[in-house]
């Protein structure tokens, strides 16, 4: 297929397990993305850069201590590779210690000509990695092997804020988070499952009172959640 490059966003994925990104990357919505010309992913093997015979990118910290650090050199040298290749790259350091990533960092991030996501292995980065990126996410407060499955959480939902990936555009209108609401309760087939029952309002056809019962559930939930994380 022709890739209309008007719009395109370039993903490339900085790893030491380039295949873990496979099993998400190249199906369904991301995969249909890419198909139209919306999106191009390109994962970066970091053993590509390096120059020992056991392509290493670890190795242990000076000053003692547990585990392992990812090597500097081979993820400058990537860097140079992308840059070679597009010079304006918004550059994501994928670490616990990050910014906390949400609906609305997917929204900038989707408005990125071209992003390239570092993601780590081992015990850490040897700090002077931090100095390629232009910012610095995690996905939540908690530890990962690496950050594969970090960047296909980005990637997601990212993507399906490109103009022209999902195919009905009310969907990004209605989903929960937007605008800082939680979305309201939805049912489909069969009306009646195990004695549990679809609301009767959304089975009236009456759709200004299905739209205000629609808006009253979506602030009920939306409070009930603020009130749970302020405890």
């Amino acid at each position: 297929m022709e890739v209309d490059k008007i719009g395109l966003m370039k993903v490339y994925i900085l790893s030491v397990f380039p295949d873990m990104l496979n099993c998400v990357l190249n199906y369904a919505m991301i995969k249909r993305a890419q198909d139209r010309g919306k999106l191009k992913i390109e994962s970066v093997d970091l053993r590509d850069f390096t120059h020992d015979k056991h392509r290493s990118t670890d190795d242990y910290p000076f000053g003692g201590g547990a585990g392992m650090l990812m090597k500097p050199e081979p993820v400058y040298e990537a860097m140079d590779y992308i840059k070679s290749l597009d010079n304006d790259v918004w550059t994501v350091l994928l670490t616990p210690q990050g910014e906390l990533f949400n609906q609305r960092k997917a929204k900038e991030l989707s408005s990125k000509k071209n992003i390239a996501l570092i993601c780590g292995r081992y015990e850490g980065f040897d700090e002077r990695i931090r100095k390629l990126a232009d910012e610095e996410i995690s996905v939540g407060k908690f530890i990962l092997s690496g950050g594969e499955i970090a960047a296909m959480c980005i990637v997601d939902a990212t993507t399906r804020l490109l103009p022209g990936v999902l195919g009905n555009k009310d969907s990004l209108r209605e989903e929960t988070f937007n605008d800082g609401i939680i979305e309201y309760p939805q049912y489909t087939r069969p009306a009646v499952f195990r004695g549990m029952k679809v609301p009767e309002i959304l089975l009236s056809g009456n759709h200004q009172e299905i739209a205000k019962w629609r808006f009253e559930k979506s602030k009920e939930k939306t409070l009930r959640k603020l009130g749970e994380e302020n405890g």
